[in-house]
Formats: structure tokens, sequence, C-alpha cells
């Protein structure tokens, strides 16, 4: 038999091979679509609202302005044809080559196919005229108020990065070319990895954004040395050894949100802040937040308060013997924390000594991005959700968050999944973004409406455990870290959060980078600068505008306003007491807990 009649009866076998994966894949799709979990319009889109009010306002330019309508339509369909006529000129000449591309630049298009193949150019620049034709005819829209106008840009946004031509096989060069290479064989490992996100997901698709067999928490990622020293029905209380002889006299506790977990703080020992806070010579705790199931349903904001924050502080103190904590709190747990305080100094309650806050917002009146997501369309389609499951869904909390960068987390790594068959990234900080974590149903509610919805905390008022209390009671010597692209609590929100507190001692610091890259920055990296400024912390613009630029991060600048809110140096304390045994090993038990709705 020749080398040829072996390789022909090679490439039959495997083709047979390949198809007949194809069709228990296509089995195991319909079965697992076949179970999809009932949807809920409220939450796969704009409520009809924003449909009526958009197409009033369309039908007032008509009527009212039919010339400015007009314009925008011959403009498109004039930019279009001439385009065609150009690409059918080049093509008449005899020459294979598509007319001069004046750009302009676009990552999604970074195969030299789409400047030199005269298919791929074409459907590119045809792409690009109509992307800016719905863009420009958006944005000449009146009558249209604010907040709608910003939800009409984001939902057309959303149409025209789905409709691009790299999300498509037949106009996809680069899968078109691996498809080839591998003689199919990436398209049918691409229909693995797509079965395996929709029966994960429960019928849904979530794209698998990094290899979850790279990571196992507590043997590769979150591996600081510490232990559970406390546990209730909603945190673990970690408290880690100690790595110097002696340490600052006040305990640190930190609250990491509850919509993800704490070891986004400790991925790796180079990039660790756990690690990086306790070689300062600090006694840290943290506190690591149960997943709830459907028995949580009816835990609100005042159970987090009074079963996890002061129940926290009540132990850290009773386990150091301390009367006063220092306190962190990170984006939602931040707000919960500023919370506490208001509360604490309507006690006349002295055990917080001083806070920080990491990208936390308290001030919604600016909902930023997240405006798009907070009108009562989405939030009632949210509340009937979690009075169906009993919590909010980690589900869609994570595409949420994708979907405000969807070309990042859901295009491109879908085509690479999908498309290419590749798998996905050993990438510790995605498999962390991956990890999320479901809320209670009621607590989602109470945060959504109360807060981010009606801004009470900044306005009139919330009520926590019988008090109301406003962000002006919140009085403890602070430092606010936000991030200057963070598209989730937007920097100058959480200034302006930090404007309206009571506190005489307030410093405001501005990483670079954004919610999570602008916190996770050891200085080892020496990646990402901050902004300080002497400016009193009252206007965002103001305070930029004399703000001074450092290289590198500022942990070490917290440090040191930590060290001074942290008292004289003691022998180092190790994990737990008499009255508090230890539970188990960091990072404990609760962080490992996977839930499925």
């Amino acid at each position: 038999m020749t080398t040829e009649e072996t390789d022909k009866i090679a490439a039959s076998q495997k083709m047979q091979d390949n198809l007949a994966r194809i069709e228990e894949l296509t089995e195991r799709m319909v079965d697992a679509i076949a179970h999809k979990r009932p949807m809920n319009p409220a939450l796969e889109g704009p409520g009809a609202d924003l449909y009526m009010t958009s197409s009033a306002a369309m039908m007032n330019e008509w009527l009212e302005k039919p010339s400015k309508i007009l314009e925008a339509q011959v403009n498109y369909w004039g930019q279009a044809m001439k385009h065609y006529l150009e690409a059918q000129e080049a093509l008449a000449k005899g020459a294979f080559r598509p007319p001069e591309d004046p750009g302009p630049s676009d990552p999604r298009f970074a195969n030299p196919l789409w400047d030199s193949h005269p298919y791929f150019n074409y459907i590119k620049q045809q792409y690009l005229i109509a992307a800016k034709g719905v863009k420009e005819a958006v944005d000449k829209l009146d009558d249209l108020d604010p907040v709608d106008r910003q939800r009409l840009n984001y939902f057309s946004r959303q149409i025209i990065d789905l409709m691009a031509p790299t999300n498509f096989l037949a106009t996809n060069p680069d899968a078109l070319e691996k498809a080839i290479e591998t003689e199919g064989e990436s398209l049918v490992k691409g229909l693995e990895n797509l079965v395996r996100d929709i029966e994960a997901n429960r019928g849904d698709l979530l794209v698998t954004l990094a290899d979850k067999d790279a990571f196992t928490v507590g043997e590769n990622i979150g591996t600081a040395e510490g232990a559970v020293v406390y546990r209730n029905r909603l945190f673990e209380l970690i408290q880690y050894t100690p790595t110097t002889e002696k340490v600052h006299k006040t305990p640190l506790v930190i609250f990491p949100p509850w919509i993800n977990r704490f070891y986004i703080m400790d991925l790796k020992p180079q990039n660790s802040l756990i690690r990086w806070i306790v070689d300062q010579g600090f006694t840290l705790f943290v506190v690591s937040w149960k997943n709830p199931d459907q028995s949580y349903a009816d835990v609100g904001m005042d159970d987090y308060v009074q079963e996890g924050y002061l129940t926290a502080i009540d132990e850290v103190k009773k386990i150091t013997g301390e009367k006063k904590v220092n306190a962190v709190g990170y984006c939602i747990a931040g707000t919960t924390l500023s919370l506490t305080l208001g509360l604490l100094n309507k006690r006349k309650d002295k055990s917080i000594n001083s806070a920080t806050f990491f990208t936390t917002l308290t001030d919604f009146s600016d909902q930023g991005e997240f405006a798009v997501f907070l009108q009562d369309d989405f939030v009632d389609g949210i509340e009937r959700q979690c009075k169906a499951d009993g919590v909010l869904d980690s589900y869609f909390m994570s595409r949420t968050f994708s979907y405000l960068r969807s070309n990042d987390l859901i295009y491109r790594p879908a085509i690479r999944s999908y498309m290419m068959g590749e798998s996905p990234p050993a990438f510790d900080l995605l498999f962390w973004n991956g990890d999320s974590t479901n809320l209670p149903g009621k607590m989602a509610v109470e945060y959504l409406r109360g807060l981010c919805q009606k801004d009470r905390f900044a306005r009139d008022g919330f009520e926590v455990l019988g008090e109301t209390v406003k962000v002006s009671d919140v009085n403890v010597p602070l430092m606010a870290i936000a991030c200057e692209t963070d598209h989730i609590a937007p920097w100058v929100a959480s200034f302006n959060g930090v404007a309206k507190m009571g506190s005489k001692d307030k410093t405001f610091i501005l990483s670079q980078s954004g919610h999570i890259a602008g916190i996770v920055n050891p200085p080892s990296k020496k990646k990402y600068g901050h902004y300080t400024s002497e400016a009193p912390v009252a206007n965002p613009n103001e305070w930029k505008a004399q703000a001074e630029f450092h290289e590198g991060s500022w942990w070490p600048r917290w440090g040191e306003w930590l060290a001074k809110k942290s008292g004289a140096m003691v022998p180092a304390r190790q994990p737990g007491d008499a009255d508090h045994p230890v539970l188990a090993d960091a990072p404990g038990t609760y962080v490992k807990e996977i839930v499925k709705i």
C-alpha cells in the first residue's frame, strides 16, 4: 500500500470519527437546551418602555425634521454604494485586490486578509460603514432623556458588536484558516467547547474564560497560611499566620465583596495583597462569605450587617483582646461597611478605629455604565427571578458584568473557543472572575432598590437594624482607593460619596487601571501608578487638577497610613485562641462551595 493510499484511509477514518463526535455532541447540546431554565424576558433585553420612547423620538424626528433623517440615510447609503462601486472597479481592472482601505484600525480585524482579500475587505468595510450609520442615527436622536439615551446607545452598541463579521464562521478568516490547517478538527473541538459551556449553564451560554482545571483554591491559588477561627451561616473568619516577630497592636479585618470570592486578594504569592499585609506586620483577618442557596432567600442587608460585619468585628476583638479594629471594605462590601459605620456612629460605638474603602460607591446619583441595568424593567425582572429562585443566580451577575465589556469578555473568548477550538487559557484572574457566587434574593433587591436606584444612603437615609443612617454619619478616619478606568465603580462617583462622609480625616487615592488590576497592584510589578492630592476631598475635578502622579503601587502609601492608625508593636499573634479553635486551614471551606440553582 502506497503512502498516498495510507493517507487517504487515515483521512477517511478521521472524517468518520469526527462525524461520530459531531453527532454525539449535537445530541448532548439538544438535551442540554431542552432542560434550559424558563426564560425571564426582562433579563434578556430592555423593556417595552425603551422601545416606545425611542420609537416616539424617531417619529418626532420624521415629523419635525425629516431632512435630518433623510440626510443620515442618504449619507449611509452613499458611503455603502461608493465602497461597493470602488470594489467592483478594482476587480474589473483584473487585479484581485480591494480598493484602498483608509481604516480605521480595529483589533478585531488584525488578520492581513481583512485588508488584502477583496471578499473579506468588502465585508469589513460594509460592516464598519453600517456600524457608523447606526451610531450616528442614535446620536442624532433628540427628545430622549439622558438615561434613555444612554440605554439606547448601550443596546445599539451591543447589536453592532454582535453583528461583527468576526463572530461568524463564514466571515472569519482566522477560523477558516484554522479549520483548513486542522482538517476540520478545530471546528469539532470548538463544538465540544460550546456543548461543555451550554451544559455547565443549564442550557444557557456563558463563555468559559479560563481553564477550570488549571487552578485549585488552596493548592496553587489562595495559599497564604492561616486558619478559620470562627464560622456562622454567613461567613468564615480567617486569621492569617504572622510572618514577623512583632505586629501592630490594632488588628485589621477585610470585608471582600460577596459577589465573588475573597481570594482575588491572594491569587499568587507574588501578587497577594493578603501576604503583603501580613509581611508589613499587621494581624490580618479576612471574611470569607458563604455562597448562598435557596434557604438564604430571606437574608437581607440587615443580616449582613448584624451577622456579618458586627459579628466579625466582635470576634476579632475577642481573639486579639483589643477594643478597636481597622476595617477594609471592597466594592459592595465597602458600601456595607459604610452602612455599618453609620450605624455604629448612631450607637456611639467606637469599635472601628479607621476604615479603608476599595472601589466603593456610597453615592449612587451617578450610576455610570450600570445605569443601563438599574432601571425598573431590569430590576423588576431581577426581583421576579429572586422570588422564583430564592437567590440571584451567579449566572445573571456574570453575564451582566461580561456585557459591559462584551468584545473582551464574550466575543473574543467565544471565537477562540468555539471557532478556533482552543482551550481557555490558564489565567488565574479570569479563573477567579468565573468563580462567582449567588446573592440572597432579599439582599439583592434591597441593595438594587434602596441603594442603587433610590440612592437613600446619600439622600434621605437608609434603614439599618432600626436606625436610619446617612453617608454623612461615617465619621472615622478613612482612606479611599478608586481606580481611573473602573467601569463598575467610577472613580468620580466613588469620590463624591467620600466627599459627603462626615470624617474630618480623609485621604483619597486614585489608582491607574480598573476595578481589579488597580487594586491588585503589587509594588514588585511596578506597573500601575497612582495619584494623590493635598486638595480637599470636595470636588473631583479640582482634586484631580492638583493631583500628583506617583510611579508604582499605592500599597506602600496605604501601609504607612495604616501603620499610624494601628498602635505600637506587640508580639505576633498566632491564629485563634482557647475560645476560637482552628476549624479549618485557610482558605477555609466556604470559598470552595459550588451552589447550582
